[in-house]
């Protein structure tokens, strides 16, 4: 009996397997490792990430592990599913988790502002910090900027990895992320350097030109560079909104160090080997297109890629191929037929069984041809895969079973 049929005669469902060439994902060794003290699961939206990172979550912790998960926007049902009324920028702690093997689990939902402003009031003085704070342009900022949401889950991580308990030792020993769902996956990693554009770029450097000016300098230079400027910047942002942006950029001016410097040691945090990518995509080519870039990407930044996990795969219940029901369906549909009208006769339902079954057979085996592509495609990646679920997600045993079902795969 193979990894897969074995699994099948347990759960009653047959996945078609991935071929013999492809690496195994073994997620428990993963989680168990204690070398891993942060997994990221990144991918396109829509692909199961924030669940997949929930039960992956719960499973290390009921392993032994101190976790805390870091979701973005999750969907209200996940937070009930935690056992939580909601879920905010400070991590709390998940009740009716087996604590038996001295683990924990924590959870927090991404406060893209409140992480911003804790930057701000980390570095700057009060008097600083609380006149960025208040600057209207720094609100909406803060809160709606392209790239921010992205930039601000790599802050959290660097914040939650670098968080203390009483005894001096880390708060949490596994921190599991659950990257923005941005229209591209990408965006996750390049939000550093877009950070880092923007601050050094002309368009901030000539805001901050009066500021750093003085006396005849000030002069030439509001003259030479603001005055030129100035109608354009008007028509565009509007007088008063350039007030604010202007005095915003010389208040942050201060600051801007911390912000280039979190972010070079957050991104050198990904690229470490204490670090574990999980890319997760469904078994749909627009889904496995951008798993692949983001595969791609990892592997030419240097970032430690640990596997692809495949969701929702289609699977069946019988081995039994497609084209074959579909012929057992025909014969039993003209058995009906010559016997004459009689209603849902035996036949006719047998051949709507088969018929069912040959639809299903079908689609898994079109999801399991597109991830093998994807495999070939990423030689030595390893792989898991879940198979899809009847029904959503909305409690702790449903996050359980789609952990189950990760470690099965590799040891059914």
């Amino acid at each position: 009996m193979n990894r897969m049929t074995a699994h099948a005669a347990r759960s009653g469902r047959v996945p078609r397997p991935l071929g013999e060439s492809a690496p195994v994902l073994d997620m428990d060794a993963l989680l168990d490792d204690g070398g891993t003290s942060i997994l990221v699961c990144c991918g396109a939206g829509g692909v199961g990430k924030t669940t997949t990172a929930a039960a992956l979550g719960l499973r290390a912790a009921e392993r032994g592990r101190r976790v805390v998960v870091l979701t973005i926007d999750p969907a209200r049902r996940l937070a009930q599913s935690l056992g939580l009324v909601e879920l905010d920028n400070t991590p709390r702690a998940v009740a009716g988790i087996d604590e038996s093997a001295g683990g924990s689990l924590d959870a927090m939902m991404l406060d893209m502002k409140r992480t911003f402003d804790e930057i701000v009031e980390a570095h700057a003085t009060p008097e600083k910090a609380q006149q960025i704070l208040a600057n209207p342009f720094y609100v909406a900022l803060s809160s709606s900027f392209a790239g921010t949401q992205e930039y601000m889950a790599m802050e959290k991580l660097g914040q939650l990895h670098e968080m203390r308990g009483p005894d001096g030792a880390p708060r949490w020993d596994l921190v599991v992320v659950d990257t923005p769902p941005s229209r591209s996956a990408l965006d996750f990693l390049d939000a550093p350097e877009r950070l880092g554009s923007f601050l050094d770029g002309r368009f901030i450097r000539l805001l901050l030109a009066p500021a750093k000016a003085s006396g005849r300098a000030y002069v030439k230079v509001v003259q030479a560079g603001m005055n030129l400027a100035a109608s354009t910047l008007n028509k565009i942002l509007g007088s008063q909104l350039l007030t604010d942006v202007q005095t915003l950029v010389a208040a942050l001016d201060s600051v801007f160090g911390g912000f280039r410097q979190r972010a070079t040691q957050t991104y050198a945090l990904l690229q470490d080997a204490g670090t574990a990518f999980l890319v997760v995509a469904s078994p749909e080519r627009d889904a496995l297109r951008e798993a692949g870039y983001f595969m791609d990407r990892l592997a030419a930044d240097r970032m430690p890629l640990a596997g692809v996990i495949v969701n929702r795969m289609g699977c069946t219940t019988l081995t039994l191929d497609a084209d074959v029901a579909d012929r057992g369906a025909n014969r039993l549909d003209a058995a009906a037929g010559a016997a004459g009208p009689r209603g849902a006769s035996p036949e006719r339902v047998a051949a709507a069984l088969l018929r069912i079954h040959a639809t299903r057979d079908a689609l898994a085996e079109r999801h399991r041809a597109a991830a093998k592509r994807l495999s070939d495609a990423h030689p030595g990646v390893p792989v898991a895969q879940v198979p899809a679920a009847a029904t959503d997600v909305h409690d702790l045993a449903g996050l359980r079973t789609i952990g189950a079902e990760l470690a099965n795969w590799a040891h059914p």
